[in-house]
């Protein structure tokens, strides 16, 4: 797979991911945002083994996804904060997660957004596995919360936020943000949280 930029912010450039596939497909038909991806160098599909759940209506044409991306990610400057840029959305293809390529694809973009001129990175996230994976990214819970039970997490642009290795304290206050939201956590957020705070496992 290899990393491009599809599109700068304000660029107006769109992607069209399959929804049966990538979670939060349609927000990557706004152009507003910038977004970059994995894909495959030759345009060939990323997943071709992947067989979905479900049909398409018959109003769509599974030709007019972008068949070739196997993650994606959507990025614009913070709106109070022009030397800030927010990550917006992360996903990966359904058929390809746990594999390592949400870290790898922010990576690359955050290392994009240093050589564009940008002082720091931000994201919020909703759930503890995002918030762990962003952490091996060089991020740190900055004790914020926005939107619905999302912790915002930050790291400069150029290196890695301090304290942003897993097993420090600000790690460990956003696992226990999550179990303070008042949202139910499903089992599985539970006992990785419980495991990652050395809390052994707790009754649902």
């Amino acid at each position: 797979m290899e990393y491009a930029l599809v599109g700068d912010p304000g660029s107006g450039a769109t992607l069209r991911l399959d929804y049966r596939a990538f979670a939060y497909a349609g927000k990557f038909v706004v152009g507003a945002p910038g977004k970059a991806v994995l894909r495959t160098p030759d345009g060939s599909p990323a997943v071709p083994e992947w067989e979905p759940d479900e049909s398409l209506p018959p109003t769509v044409e599974a030709s007019e996804f972008d068949d070739d991306v196997v993650a994606a990610i959507s990025f614009s400057p913070d709106r109070t904060d022009p030397a800030c840029c927010r990550l917006r959305y992360v996903t990966v293809h359904v058929a390809c997660r746990g594999e390592g390529l949400g870290p790898r694809l922010v990576d690359r973009t955050v290392e994009r957004l240093a050589d564009d001129g940008y002082d720091r990175v931000r994201i919020a996230v909703n759930n503890p596995f995002a918030y762990a994976a962003l952490y091996k990214c060089g991020f740190a819970y900055t004790g914020e919360r926005t939107g619905i039970a999302e912790l915002e997490l930050e790291r400069p642009a150029a290196e890695p936020a301090s304290e942003g290795e897993s097993g420090g304290e600000r790690y460990r206050a956003g696992l226990r943000a999550f179990r303070e939201e008042d949202r139910d956590l499903d089992p599985r957020e539970r006992r990785f949280i419980n495991d990652r705070l050395g809390e052994g496992s707790e009754s649902d």
